[in-house]
């Protein structure tokens, strides 16, 4: 794939970075390009920064001491984001990966674009709208991190109600219903404005029959909204949200997946 070879500078900090997001983040990355260089900055001298070194070394993290000279001032952010602009300048990399929900990281993001290279943003869903802009690609970490006591208990008993209902389908229909069964839970309710982004990407995208290749719809969306996902609608990818809206039909032409409008049917 393309991104394989692209060379990416991680940059954490972790006075805004959840420990536990980690593994999952750069397992993310991953999809991105090569993480060549990974740097966590922090005031490593505080306690509450103790944990992190749990993960450091398991993950080739290198940490970069910042410590804090005057209260109520982040001199991480600062060091942060002067190591970024010596690794823009040096040349050698091919995008950013900025975690943190910070807001101050705004105008690094911006100039990082500017030069060409791209930024790939990680931070809770609380973060600020300018930051989530400023990035090519904005990724929720909640999209990201499996707790194993939902995914053992909640998800569990989830899972055991659903098999009730299908057993219970069996007795009653054919397997292709049972199928349709398995398929029934729909994604959390996809918000007007994002609906209508789609409804643009795929209008604006379209060949003369109203046919858009999907891949060309996702990187629209996600240019013009960089902290989409389908995950934040309950679907692991955009096909499988845009089969569940139920709004469009589809077709695969050469491996690639295309899809309209569905058209209104006129009442005689």
């Amino acid at each position: 794939m393309e991104n394989q070879g692209k060379k990416l500078a991680v940059l954490i900090d972790a006075d805004n970075a959840s420990i536990s997001s980690i593994s999952f983040i750069l397992e993310e990355i991953a999809k991105f390009g090569i993480a060549s260089v990974k740097r966590v900055y922090g005031d490593w001298s505080s306690e509450a920064l103790k944990k992190w070194r749990d993960v450091l070394l398991p993950h080739a993290i290198t940490p970069v001491q910042q410590f804090a000279y005057t209260k109520g001032k982040d001199a991480t952010d600062m060091i942060l984001i002067i190591d970024a602009m010596d690794l823009l300048y040096a040349g050698a990399l091919d995008g950013f990966c900025i975690v943190s929900s910070d807001s101050d990281f705004t105008p690094l993001a911006s100039r990082i674009r500017e030069n060409g290279l791209s930024v790939y943003g990680f931070g809770k869903k609380s973060t600020p709208e300018a930051f989530k802009k400023a990035c090519d690609k904005f990724i929720y970490v909640e999209n990201l991190v499996v707790d194993p006591e939902v995914k053992n208990g909640e998800d569990e008993e989830l899972t055991l109600v659903q098999d009730k209902k299908i057993a219970e389908a069996i007795k009653t229909t054919d397997s292709k219903a049972v199928q349709q069964t398995k398929e029934i839970a729909l994604p959390e309710a996809i918000d007007r404005a994002t609906l209508n982004l789609i409804y643009k990407a795929v209008k604006d995208n379209a060949d003369e029959n109203g046919w858009a290749n999907l891949g060309m719809v996702g990187q629209y969306i996600s240019a013009v909204k960089p902290d989409f996902d389908s995950r934040n609608y309950g679907r692991a990818k955009l096909s499988g949200l845009i089969k569940t809206l139920n709004l469009f039909e589809t077709k695969i032409e050469m491996s690639q997946m295309y899809l309209r409008k569905i058209k209104k049917q006129s009442i005689a």
